[in-house]
Formats: C-alpha cells, sequence, structure tokens
C-alpha cells in the first residue's frame, strides 16, 4: 500500500474491515472521463478530449473489473485508438508488476516495473492501493480515470464516431433498469465473492456467502428463456455479470470458499456464459492461466502458492480462438 507516495508494507488484499469483520473495497480515486468534444463528464474535470492514440489502458488479466473495460474497448472496436498494457498475473510484494510472463507487457508507455509507480506519477503524495484498470492520459502525463464502471461507459459513447456504433450498452430506454440491476448484482455476487474469500470472522463470510447464492439463484430463474438480461440486447450488466461468472468455478468456487454450487451445476447460467463467450471478442479477453495463478498467487488465502490443476471448465473449447495478443493459444 501507497502511504504518502511511498510503497510500506508488503501488499494485502485487505485493507479495511468493517464492524462484522467483512472486506471494505477502496473507492477510486481518479474520476475524469473522455468525451467527444472534451467536456467535464459526470465527475471530474474537463480537457480528456476523445483522440485516436492518446489514451493507454492497463489492465490485469486476472481482474473482473479490469476485464470490463477490456471487454468494452473490444465490443466497441477501440483496440486502435487506445492502447494497452497488461501486467503479470501473480500478485507481488509491492502489487501488480509488469513483465515477461506470457500474456503480459512491460510499460512501453512510462517505463514502470510496478504499477503503484503510475500513481505516485501523478501523485507524489498518494496514500492508497494501486489497483487496475488505469486509463492514461499520454498528452497530459495524468490518469484520467480508476474506475471501471466509469471507464466502461466512457468506452460505450465517449468516443463518438471514433468508436463503433452500431450497438449500444447502455440504451437510454433501458437505463434505468440497469442501473437497478447493477446495483443488486454487484453487492451480492460481483463484490460478494470477495467479500466471503476476505472475510475475517465467520459471520461476516455466512452473509455473503447467503448473498452470492442468494443472487445467482435469482439470475438462474431470470436467464429463464432469455438470451441475456434484457431479453436479446446486450448491455453493459451482461459484461458486468460476464466477468464473474467465468472467474467462478475456476478461483471462487475454491479460493474464496463459495462452493455450495458451481456455475456449471446451474443450466440456464451456464448456457448464459457459454452465449457470452460466443460473442465475437469476448472469448479473447478472457485468460484462465493468468485467472488461476493470479488469485492462487494471494499468500494470505493460499500460503503454499499451489495453483491446482483443476477444474476443467466446459467452456475451455470456446477460448480456442481466442486473440496471441494474450498470450494464449
Amino acid at each position: 500500500m501507497l502511504v504518502n507516495g511511498k510503497w510500506t508494507a508488503d501488499w494485502q488484499p485487505v485493507q479495511a474491515k468493517d464492524a462484522k469483520g467483512g472486506f471494505v473495497r477502496q473507492t477510486s480515486s481518479f474520476r475524469n472521463w473522455i468525451t467527444p468534444d472534451g467536456s467535464a463528464g459526470p465527475t471530474g474535470e474537463g480537457g480528456f478530449e476523445a483522440e485516436a492514440g492518446r489514451y493507454h489502458l492497463y489492465v490485469a488479466l486476472i481482474c473482473p473489473w479490469a476485464s470490463r473495460t477490456l471487454i468494452v474497448r473490444k465490443l466497441k472496436k477501440l483496440e486502435g485508438l487506445i492502447s494497452l498494457a497488461a501486467v503479470e498475473p501473480a500478485l507481488t510484494k509491492e502489487g501488480w508488476r509488469f513483465g515477461s510472463y506470457p500474456g503480459s507487457d512491460r510499460d512501453e508507455v512510462n517505463g514502470a516495473r510496478y504499477l503503484h509507480e503510475i500513481y505516485t506519477r501523478v501523485d507524489p503524495k498518494i496514500t492508497g492501493r494501486a489497483t487496475v484498470p488505469v486509463l492514461w492520459d499520454k498528452k497530459r502525463c495524468s490518469i484520467v480515470n480508476n474506475e471501471s464502471a466509469d471507464i466502461v461507459r466512457m468506452f460505450n459513447s465517449g468516443f463518438g464516431s471514433l468508436a463503433d456504433e452500431s450497438f449500444d450498452l447502455y440504451p437510454e430506454d433501458l437505463r434505468s433498469r440497469i442501473d437497478a440491476l447493477n446495483d443488486e448484482i454487484y453487492p451480492s455476487l460481483n463484490n460478494g465473492v470477495y467479500r466471503a474469500g476476505f472475510a475475517t470472522t465467520p459471520e461476516a463470510y455466512e452473509e455473503a456467502f447467503a448473498g452470492v447464492f442468494g443472487m445467482l439463484d435469482k439470475l438462474e430463474i431470470l436467464l429463464d428463456g432469455s438470451a441475456f438480461l434484457f431479453g436479446e440486447r446486450l448491455t453493459e450488466t451482461d459484461i458486468r455479470l460476464f466477468v464473474t461468472l467465468v472467474r467462478f468455478d475456476a478461483a471462487y468456487h475454491g479460493l474464496f470458499k463459495c462452493n455450495l454450487r458451481r456455475i456449471a451445476d446451474y443450466p440456464n447460467l451456464s448456457a448464459y456464459l457459454h452465449r457470452m463467450l460466443s460473442v465475437p471478442g469476448i472469448a479473447e479477453t478472457v485468460n484462465i492461466d493468468h485467472i488461476k495463478c493470479g488469485y492462487y498467487s494471494i499468500q494470505s488465502l493460499n500460503p503454499t502458492g499451489i495453483v491446482p490443476v483443476g477444474p476443467t471448465l466446459d467452456f475451455e473449447p470456446l477460448l480456442r480462438k481466442r486473440s496471441r495478443r494474450y498470450g494464449l493459444e
């Protein structure tokens, strides 16, 4: 963790707890928005105009929050406009590190060894965790935003005609329903698996565990006869759900002790996961090796560092045509 711009201790997954011993996630600290004309967005300041080649995205392929942004960058055909660097999957004592692990990158933009150096480059006195994703402005040498939900929406609409406008992940007529379902899924499932995995008391763990499977049971019913969460239209809520589902059986079921059922045990959710992976471009963003290596590198949960051989994932054949860009075969 950074304290006044200095790395002060070995990386730990839990930086804050509530009164019950539950995991509390850090709030994102950079909240500017890219817009077509550079005007200010919902938060932050203006001056971040949509331009080809100006912006750079830092991600971790193990991280669901970063993967949200990676998927939307792909779907909106922004790869040629926004450059990319992925950190190594294993979390080091200094957090995320750039390197040569297959599917990872060196930092060719800022020459950083660790992600926390990107943060201190912008704010030499910053205190907090150095998290992914990070959207970097090459022109201003500054962080635009490090909140995945914001980056998803600015990738969807902030680049205007520079992006693929043939579909909209946040359509006007569904926005209230999208916001409402996002607000249900995030605390109980997206963040709920972390609250279960990083709980420090039985009370906090059991509460989070119940929320995870309560939400999965609800989604299993919701997806009965429906291609996506809102019928036939793919939206940002599908992407937010997908990034958790695709990691569930490989990591959360075992390491995070969310072991009542697997996604493979839910017929509708399992079929939905396959449909999402069949959407052109999505499978290319999934790296099961990074996911397993990364989660099982968390020493507080897996002190031996042994990465399990299994499980066999029935959707893995869908990943065989993934892009070499991510170091996969």
